[in-house]
């Protein structure tokens, strides 16, 4: 996986369930044309038979043989397609456990419905189970794959690599998850936000890798907002957020280390008020439409977003996120993970099912494959790496880079687009 990037609709599951049967129903649907083919060559052949003089002018061996391989898809296509249902239950059955665990509840309808549910696909095919098992464990081998090898050490001096597994193992315990109805307690720390440049491009983004090459370059901004002005009069804005600009706790800048474990706990902080802040001086209203894409400790924020604030968050687009959200299937998260990233292991890596619309997908490689035993800089997390590894994801052709792609076709209508920059500082 160092060498290319892996994606799939969740963390074990390559393809939305429901796509897979659309696949497996159609190949059932053809599966009949195949035979009727094989049947009709082999009527030819015995009319052709019968036919004086004409044996030595058609190749009777090739007639045949066309027959027997039409009579052979039409099996192979069922075959094909009762394996593909096969699959389509076992990720359904990883991904509706992981919808189980993210209701967070012991019982009541919804979560009824699931144990049902899952109930039913395990009395289905003896397989399921077993399969399921099986993916679970590749996925569980494969999730912080080169972590280890990003020591934090200086020999002679200090060795915090210790630090590498503890964020592996509260990640595994599913700290890092946002479920279904969660939302941030207390309040922030008091900030103030200033815009600092303006500009006006004259298009939306047309890739993953630009989308990322958009956020704010100037001198202190942390972020980044568009405002497209719809033909019809409406707005439709799209917020660029940096991820941790300090490594202190609780001094000028918001986006810091008190600002990372506040979020990580459930806290209200500096960053997600400044987040709100930006967004309401950048004029967006309650209703309105905002697409997110958010680097490290932001894409907390913009989880947060999607599930407590006034707006309308259809997109979340994150790289090196420290949480995983548990999604609408109307919301599109598209989440690019480093399986040797520390701050994504703190979401366990993602998790073994999908979130989000069938569209939604996860992208993940090692970030950083060279072996560097004094590294104190984590380029696996840089920002910079991250946009190596949308480049990758553009260049792969997945298909479910179309509904991406149709929200930029969406927003390029726009008959003028405002970029404001802004920085938050806490007051």
């Amino acid at each position: 996986m160092s060498g290319s990037v892996d994606i799939t609709h969740g963390g074990a599951i390559a393809v939305d369930p429901e796509a897979l049967r659309s696949v497996a129903s159609a190949l059932l649907a053809i599966a009949p044309t195949f035979a009727l083919a094989g049947a009709a060559i082999r009527r030819t052949y015995n009319h052709v038979l019968g036919v004086p003089g004409i044996i030595g002018r058609v190749d009777m061996g090739a007639l045949w043989a066309s027959g027997d391989r039409a009579a052979a898809m039409s099996q192979e296509c069922q075959s094909a397609a009762q394996n593909t249902f096969l699959m389509a239950d076992v990720y359904e059955l990883v991904e509706t456990r992981a919808e189980l665990a993210a209701l967070a509840i012991a019982d009541g309808a919804a979560a009824d419905a699931l144990s049902a549910r899952i109930a039913e696909l395990e009395a289905s095919d003896p397989r399921v189970t077993e399969m399921e098992t099986w993916l679970l464990a590749g996925w569980k081998d494969g999730r912080y794959e080169g972590l280890a090898e990003q020591q934090l050490q200086i020999p002679g001096v200090f060795d915090a690599s210790w630090l590498f597994l503890l964020a592996a193992g509260i990640g595994t315990r599913r700290l890092g998850a946002i479920r279904p109805g969660d939302t941030l307690s207390g309040h922030g720390d008091a900030v103030s936000v200033a815009p600092v440049k303006t500009s006006s491009p004259i298009a939306p983004p047309t890739s993953l890798a630009e989308a990322f090459r958009r956020f704010p370059d100037t001198k202190g901004a942390q972020f980044k907002v568009e405002n497209y002005t719809m033909p019809d009069g409406s707005h439709r804005f799209v917020l660029y957020a940096k991820g941790t600009g300090s490594p202190w706790y609780g001094l000028g800048e918001p986006l810091d280390m008190k600002s990372n474990l506040e979020l990580y706990t459930g806290q209200e902080s500096a960053s997600y008020q400044a987040t709100l802040d930006v967004l309401k001086a950048a004029g967006a209203q309650s209703g309105d439409r905002v697409d997110i894409y958010a680097h490290s400790q932001a894409a907390i924020n913009a989880a947060y977003l999607s599930s407590q604030s006034e707006y309308d968050v259809k997109v979340q687009v994150t790289a090196g996120s420290p949480v995983h959200p548990t999604l609408n299937e109307d919301q599109l998260l598209i989440e690019l993970r480093h399986t040797d990233d520390v701050v994504s292991s703190l979401a366990g890596g993602g998790a073994p099912g999908g979130s989000g619309s069938p569209d939604s997908f996860v992208a993940s490689r090692v970030g950083d494959p060279e072996y560097r035993p004094h590294d104190l800089l984590l380029k696996t997390h840089y920002l910079d790496t991250y946009i190596e590894t949308a480049e990758m994801v553009d260049a792969s052709g997945d298909v479910r880079l179309h509904a991406i792609e149709e929200n930029w076709r969406e927003l390029n209508e726009a008959v003028s687009i405002e970029a404001t920059e802004y920085e938050a500082e806490r007051e």
